[in-house]
């Protein structure tokens, strides 16, 4: 099939009988992941919920390459891949694409990260953010929202706002840029075509809410993560060649200015039971802040 916007692969390469959890979003983005990136693509990535969704060697549900790596190196075992690939000559045919969780881009894989990214290393980096240590138990990452409960935050919510990892990657001056959503599969589609594309350093963040780790009902993956966009807590958007621009839903919001109140987006979700009045003003804060400077951003492309 050829790569055109709007058009989305019919081949499946995420099979039936993989081992994510019920309602997984992560599940739902890296099927339509792995549709628009095709095939001639290895995958490399670290501990995390991803590497259950695979399996066990030499049983895998997903019709695709894979190595996995050391939680820290993901970024550098890209870039170990992508040379080897110069080396042998086929590196014009093939996309060597890294995907980890926050925890695998925001904390432990940051330094990788930000190497690989320094360097320009052609490649995609894919960061599904399920704002938490899901695999090994919900803890406390640095892009744990504020006010949010965790397995390391027993007594107390988290005190802090999560850390901004768009602007620590953009400020590595990198190729392109976005954000995307499960809920949204044809935005996170075209996003990858595109970056698939295009040369040097990519990187994609998709917010995959986790039904047990967020405390919500299974079959509500979708309708969470369209409130994440509605409220401006997940931001539908591309950067390319430093310049922004609103995708999709969120386009549409900023237009229209129909952007909801966090509220909402709070009181749907468990780990937020013990959020204090003053913690939804500081979320609520910290979400318009950003929205405003995406807003200017927008307006001066």
């Amino acid at each position: 099939m050829p790569d055109k916007l709007f058009k989305i692969e019919k081949k499946e390469y995420l099979l039936p009988g993989n081992r994510a959890c019920q309602g997984c979003s992560l599940a739902l983005a890296y099927r339509y992941v792995l549709k628009a990136l095709g095939k001639n693509v290895i995958y490399t990535l670290p501990a995390s919920c991803l590497t259950v969704v695979y399996g066990l060697y030499p049983i895998s549900s997903v019709d695709a390459s894979l190595i996995n790596c050391t939680f820290p190196s993901c970024a550098a075992s890209a870039s170990g891949i992508v040379a080897a690939l110069k080396a042998l000559k086929r590196d014009k045919d093939t996309n060597v694409v890294a995907i980890a969780g926050d925890g695998g881009t925001f904390d432990i894989g940051m330094q990788a990260l930000s190497g690989a990214l320094e360097r320009q290393t052609n490649f995609i980096f894919i960061c599904y953010n399920n704002e938490g240590y899901m695999n090994t138990g919900t803890q406390r990452s640095s892009a744990t929202p504020l006010g949010a409960i965790t397995s390391t935050t027993p007594f107390l919510t988290k005190l802090e706002p999560q850390k901004d990892i768009i602007k620590i990657v953009e400020a590595h001056n990198v190729s392109y840029v976005a954000s995307s959503s499960p809920a949204y599969p044809k935005d996170l589609y075209d996003k990858l075509v595109k970056a698939k594309g295009i040369k040097g350093s990519k990187f994609m963040h998709i917010l995959t809410p986790c039904p047990p780790g967020w405390g919500f009902p299974i079959n509500h993956s979708v309708k969470i993560a369209k409130l994440s966009v509605d409220c401006g807590v997940s931001v539908l958007f591309e950067i390319e060649d430093g310049k922004f621009q609103f995708t999709g839903r969120s386009k549409f919001l900023a237009e229209k200015n129909k952007k909801k109140d966090v509220t909402e987006y709070i009181k749907a979700q468990k780990r937020f039971d013990k959020i204090s009045d003053s913690q939804i003003e500081d979320f609520q804060k910290w979400v318009d802040m950003r929205w405003k400077n995406y807003l200017h951003r927008n307006n001066a492309s």
